[in-house]
């Protein structure tokens, strides 16, 4: 069985998951070559490189890339399939092989966790045309940014969780959101935030907007569970507070069963969400730090397809 989309041009980042994903190679090439399956298989050496061969692939006339690894793998990935708000290749085909500590990105396809049965789903015709989220936020001297998004942005004290957790030991593995989390929020103050959706808006205290086009994110939390990743809309969640909602709320999120609530504002676009504060609040998106607000995010409709 060969590819319907071609050579499968692999970037597999070998550090990710505390150095599992390197040691997950032989088995994956593997299954790759017993299902028949051409492939290129380019190996990461630090920032920057899996979004700077994703791009030069598809320059050079490939169609379909895989990513190999976590949340990190896939968002250069993907940034490398842009380009001043467009894909550089109509119709590219992103696939993922979650490997390592794990990928997020995956859940809400329902796509296996490992790399031996999720090389399984490169095979076949079947795709999902996908959305993608468009930042521009603020980058201190170097002005405004932009960067690309496949699964779940945030602005305020998911930022700061995701910061922390970076400087955590590797040995806290997947747990380093939730270990993250309680040892930031004490020192977390609430801002004042406008958040404009369309031509809806929410103004008041928030200590978190999470802006969601897939649905978990942390570890296995389903921050934003009426996220559909191909319906053309941008779901925004405002955590209002009081910071003690979290003691009762954490525990609801991992289950997705936190909203309705009456301290989560939601509010859906199909154009953009801007995001701006009374102070620079911390941005992430899948996982990755990147500035501060003021900030917007909108949502390009399908403009590449998930291989399932």
């Amino acid at each position: 069985m060969s590819s319907a989309f071609g050579e499968l041009t692999v970037i597999v980042n070998p550090h990710a998951g505390r150095r599992h994903v390197g040691e997950e190679l032989p088995e994956l090439e593997r299954t790759l070559r017993h299902r028949g399956l051409p492939y290129r298989l380019l190996l990461t050496q630090g920032p920057g490189d899996a979004a700077r061969m994703a791009r030069e692939a598809l320059e050079s006339g490939g169609r379909f890339l895989v990513a190999v690894g976590g949340d990190g793998t896939v968002h250069e990935v993907v940034n490398g399939m842009f380009e001043d708000g467009k894909p550089l290749v109509p119709d590219a085909v992103l696939g993922v092989v979650a490997a390592g500590s794990g990928c997020d990105f995956v859940r809400t396809f329902g796509l296996p966790g490992d790399a031996t049965r999720a090389c399984n789903h490169l095979t076949g015709e079947t795709t999902y045309p996908l959305d993608i989220i468009k930042i521009t936020y603020t980058d201190g001297a170097a002005g405004e940014q932009v960067r690309y998004s496949a699964n779940v942005a945030e602005a305020g004290l998911g930022g700061a969780v995701t910061a922390r957790a970076e400087r955590l030991p590797r040995f806290v593995g997947k747990a380093k959101y939730f270990f993250s989390f309680w040892l930031t929020l004490p020192g977390f103050k609430l801002a004042e935030v406008r958040v404009q959706a369309d031509r809806k808006s929410y103004e008041g205290p928030a200590f978190m907007v999470v802006l969601g086009n897939c649905q978990f994110y942390g570890g296995g939390m389903k921050v934003s569970p009426r996220s559909y990743p191909g319906d053309g809309v941008l779901d925004a969640l405002v955590f209002k507070g009081p910071k003690s909602d979290s003691f009762t709320m954490l525990p609801k999120i991992y289950r997705g069963d936190h909203v309705p609530h009456a301290h989560v504002a939601e509010l859906r676009a199909k154009e953009f969400v801007r995001v701006d504060a009374d102070r620079p609040l911390p941005i992430e998106a899948d996982g990755e730090v990147l500035g501060t607000t003021p900030a917007t995010f909108e949502i390009l409709p399908q403009p590449i397809l998930m291989k399932l």
